[in-house]
């Protein structure tokens, strides 16, 4: 078929579009409707499908609509996200200025027949030609990419002026996400700042967006934030961290993290002990990438129960007070006793009366019952 023959034949439907590009501002608020609204785009393209895209480090947990999602995956698995020939030459032209690249604008025919990505991805998937619109997430470049199939045709000049309508809306929407996400994650860790909880927040790359006081309060030689990465001296940990970090930059974006802590041991002071907890909300808004939420146990910082206010909540003496105070640091019965300078069989007897009283029959339990928050 003569390619000039098809030009505008599927053509952007201007009404459907606006109503698509009013939805934008839910998105700010709630990532989940990204899909959902790149369908309304697509549909009022005449497309096929149309995903989001970074303009410098393209990453496979993209916003997509699910008709291009067995392309896309294939993209990025295949590696052609690394090799793109239609981004090679589209970006540039975005960085310069323009608002809308097509094929046309970038490729001959010819170039087109020959390039790998076309004859080896986009046509064994039904695919062909593409709208790619430029907007801005603060400084970082994003591209909404609209797929067409052979049939479909490529676009023309009336869907590029109408595509360019819609860059500035998608700029004003992509900045205010990331700032909405950004505020969302600041709560989060400060949130867990007032119950001293140590957090780091991590983007997909491993990237430390964020932390609070509590965390840093952890940092020395062993365990720290170095340009914006963490660090970790004990090997084993650090070897599990990569391996983590790799999950992340390649895992679906709605799979569940691992949910196995990380235990980093230190030469000095006792295991740091991280737990991953999912982000979930406005700071999953791809443009600022939060991932996943570090919750920190340094071992060394554990809270001294207070001795004082749990003798009077189970009615101890002084010297059973003081004995489960030490037991509640994690000292055995026969250190605490050294450190009272009692004998172990007086310190054995002050613990039967102890777990008499407090009604437990483990050190664990006691342990437990010591370090509850009513009792600090």
């Amino acid at each position: 078929m003569d390619e000039g023959a098809i030009i505008g034949r599927r053509g952007v439907n201007r009404e459907r579009l606006q109503q698509a590009s009013a939805r934008l501002g839910e998105a700010a608020i709630d990532p989940r409707v990204w899909p959902e609204i790149l369908e309304q785009i697509s549909n009022a393209a005449g497309a096929r499908g149309a995903v989001l895209l970074q303009g410098d480090s393209r990453t496979a947990d993209v916003p997509r609509t699910s008709e291009v999602d067995e392309f896309v995956d294939s993209y990025f698995a295949e590696g052609w996200h690394t090799r793109d020939i239609r981004a090679e030459r589209a970006v540039p032209l975005l960085l310069a200025g323009a608002k809308v690249v097509t094929d046309r604008d970038i490729l001959a025919p010819e170039e087109m027949k020959r390039a790998g990505l076309y004859a080896e991805s986009l046509i064994p998937h039904g695919l062909r030609w593409f709208a790619g619109i430029g907007f801005w997430a603060g400084p970082a470049l994003w591209g909404l990419t609209i797929q067409r199939t052979d049939r479909e045709g490529p676009f023309g000049g009336e869907d590029k002026r109408l595509f360019a309508e819609l860059s500035q809306r998608l700029s004003e929407t992509a900045t205010l996400s990331y700032a909405v996400g950004r505020l969302v994650l600041e709560g989060m860790t400060n949130a867990l700042q007032l119950i001293h909880q140590a957090a780091i927040a991590l983007d997909r790359s491993g990237t430390v967006l964020g932390m609070n006081p509590a965390a840093e309060q952890m940092f020395d030689d062993e365990f720290r934030v170095r340009n914006r990465r963490i660090f970790v001296r004990d090997k084993k940990a650090r070897s599990t961290l990569d391996i983590f970090i790799d999950q992340i930059r390649t895992m679906p974006d709605t799979a569940a993290l691992p949910a196995a802590p990380i235990v980093v041991r230190r030469e000095r002071k006792r295991p740091l002990i991280i737990q991953i907890l999912p982000i979930d909300g406005a700071a999953r808004t791809p443009f600022l990438g939060a991932r996943a939420l570090l919750a920190l146990s340094d071992l060394d910082l554990a809270a001294k129960p207070d001795s004082t206010t749990f003798a009077k909540a189970f009615g101890l003496s002084r010297a059973e007070a003081a004995l489960a105070s030490l037991l509640g640091t994690g000292l055995s019965p026969r250190q605490a006793a050294e450190q009272l300078g009692v004998t172990y069989e007086t310190a054995r007897t002050q613990l039967k009366a102890i777990f008499a009283k407090t009604g437990v029959h483990r050190q664990s339990e006691l342990v437990a019952l010591l370090t509850r928050p009513s009792l600090k």
